[in-house]
């Protein structure tokens, strides 16, 4: 397998990577429109965190972490890498040891299409990753891959420079070119939960607030008491 190591590609502004960074992935995703959320398979090893970075790409062959080493070249405060494999891969190909080199960097994650190993030290020195398994399966380092081209993760293309935002429901990938517009949809979205969540708190209910009560009745659902459902059950 030949490769490529692309140098210097466009990376969004890092103040709409620090502003995207006070949102969670589900307001992100909904303010996209339902896109751009990797899939339900790659989960934090930690819990509480948030981190958003401006992605740095690996594509590796399975089993092989050549291009990640490759990889930590090319990174720099601000980045986050993102990795992912020919085919699928679950083997650990990250741990503490690339941890250490990334920190040193000043990169803020990992979200990994295959598998990372070395949790509790992640953990321990406060490297946020994100993964599709847990193994302590080692690798190898033989074959070429590419760094920094666009990579497919769950559907989701991510290009070197797009930004990355991870946290305990899962990952978004925000488009560079859309990181401003991105920010200030989730601002609004956030401004309207507020004022939904205020008026649950005074007790509306969602189905007064979202006007559900005439869906429900065209939908033909009814309300029935009781003795009046027990009573048809039994006719």
């Amino acid at each position: 397998m030949s490769g490529v190591i692309v140098t210097g590609p466009p990376k969004a502004a890092i103040e709409d990577v620090d502003a995207l960074a006070r949102f969670g992935v589900a307001t992100v995703g909904e303010a996209m429109g339902r896109t751009g959320l990797l899939g339900t398979g790659i989960r934090p090893v930690q819990q509480g965190v948030r981190v958003a970075g401006t992605a740095v790409t690996v594509l590796s062959w399975p089993g092989d972490n050549l291009m990640i080493h490759a990889a930590v070249e090319q990174c720099a405060p601000g980045d986050l890498l993102v990795v992912t494999t020919t085919s699928p891969c679950t083997d650990g190909l990250f741990g503490e040891l690339f941890a250490t080199a990334l920190q040193r960097r000043g990169v803020r994650g990992l979200v990994s299409n295959a598998g990372i190993r070395d949790t509790r030290e992640l953990r321990a020195m406060g490297f946020p990753a994100w993964a599709r398994a847990v193994s302590a399966q080692g690798s190898v380092k033989a074959t070429g891959g590419s760094v920094n081209v666009p990579v497919a993760v769950d559907g989701q293309v991510i290009h070197p420079g797009d930004v990355i935002l991870a946290d305990d429901d899962g990952v978004v990938v925000v488009p560079r070119r859309r990181a401003r517009e991105v920010v200030a949809a989730s601002e609004a979205r956030e401004e309207k939960e507020a004022r939904t969540r205020a008026a649950f708190l005074d007790g509306q209910l969602g189905l007064d607030r979202y006007g559900l009560r005439e869906k429900l009745e065209r939908l033909g659902v009814e309300y029935r008491t009781y003795e009046e459902y027990a009573a048809g059950e039994e006719a």
